[in-house]
């Protein structure tokens, strides 16, 4: 692709235009005063120079020498840096060095606080004077930054970094403002007789509406599975989705949210307390349901059919603290006004309590 210029042929545009360019970008205020002081030395002379812009008449001459060595161009006189060309280094113990670097190389990207209680023992053995926090910091910088990062090898032979995946974050100030606005998601996991069982469990943040599902599979295409089932049972669209960073919530499950365009939202890794509500939900459905049912949860078809019972005396009838003992997620649920609930709810479902007793039944 040409790109074509009206100003082409043009005699002295090219130049123009760079110094066009260096004046607007690369010549400092500073540098347009010292052309200024310069100017006004020449007309007026050393003393009225002296006196109106408070320079010595040795720095004029410098000012001058360098204008002229730059070729007359102004950004000559941009200040130059003031850093010293032969600079101080930190002079350490050589064993402390290399005791920095070993600690390093066994324990990968250990922070600088991790660091050094390591070394100050490591110090004391030898009777040596070890550096502070800080300074462990700075000579890591000295060293090169001692990084390390996670690699494999890929099917050619040649060896990877694997790059960390990223993902989007629950924001810390965020709150629940309506039914479905944010709905989470975990597993908990069960060992009976030497087989593992797992209950994906479900909760609507802001009625704390919940919801349960035994299975025999850990896998991302059970948890898509259950979350087309809470599609169905919960009465309002979802906005955010919120899990863990459980393997069991991604590729199928994280893509049929993008499906959806719903937004994905993980808490961080060992902070069960970003997701405190659906945990607090585990240990109810723990301590009243699942321990006294440990031997029907071999068979998942009993297991769900009592579970469902259960579910249904959770949300319709055990009222919960977050509603100061008063109602239970549906009795909350019916009582919010219009303005309380989202716009876009799902078309037919009636505010009746019959009508959701027999959707939890199905």
């Amino acid at each position: 692709m040409r790109i074509f210029n009206k100003f082409r042929k043009t005699k002295g545009f090219i130049s123009g235009w760079e110094r066009m360019i260096r004046f607007r970008y690369m010549i400092t205020e500073q540098a347009k005063q010292r052309v200024r002081t310069l100017a006004f030395w020449e007309k007026y002379g050393t003393k009225a120079t002296e006196e109106a812009f408070k320079v010595k008449e040795r720095t004029l001459f410098n000012w001058q020498k360098t204008l002229e060595e730059g070729g007359g161009k102004l950004d000559s006189l941009n200040p130059r840096s003031k850093a010293p060309k032969v600079k101080r280094r930190r002079l350490w113990d050589d064993r402390i060095l290399a005791e920095l670097k070993r600690l390093r190389w066994l324990h990968p990207n250990l922070g600088k606080e991790k660091l050094y209680p390591l070394l100050l023992s490591y110090c004391n053995t030898l009777n040596l004077k070890c550096p502070k926090t800080k300074t462990i910091g700075r000579l890591i910088i000295d060293l090169g930054g001692l990084r390390m990062f996670p690699s494999k090898v890929s099917h050619f032979g040649k060896i990877k970094k694997i790059n960390r995946i990223k993902v989007t974050r629950k924001p810390k100030d965020f709150k629940a403002l309506y039914p479905g606005h944010c709905v989470a998601f975990d597993s908990i996991e069960k060992h009976i007789h030497g087989t593992r069982r797992y209950i994906i469990t479900f909760e609507d943040i802001f009625t704390r509406f919940s919801f349960a599902w035994s299975t025999t599979s850990h896998a991302s295409l059970a948890a898509k599975e259950f979350f087309e089932l809470c599609l169905k049972i919960f009465p309002f669209p979802f906005v955010f989705v919120l899990t863990d960073n459980g393997s069991e919530f991604k590729k199928h499950f994280d893509a049929e949210i993008r499906k959806l365009h719903l937004t994905h939202y993980h808490t961080y890794p060992r902070t069960p307390k970003m997701n405190a509500h659906l945990e607090r939900f585990n240990r109810t459905i723990q301590d009243e349901f699942i321990d006294f049912h440990m031997s029907e949860l071999l068979t998942t078809e009993i297991f769900n059919r009592k579970l469902m019972d259960y579910l249904i005396f959770y949300n319709t009838e055990r009222v919960h603290f977050a509603f100061r003992n008063k109602q239970s997620p549906v009795q909350f649920m019916l009582s919010l006004t219009a303005n309380q609930l989202p716009q876009d709810c799902k078309s037919g479902w009636p505010h009746t309590m019959p009508y959701l007793i027999s959707l939890l039944l199905l």
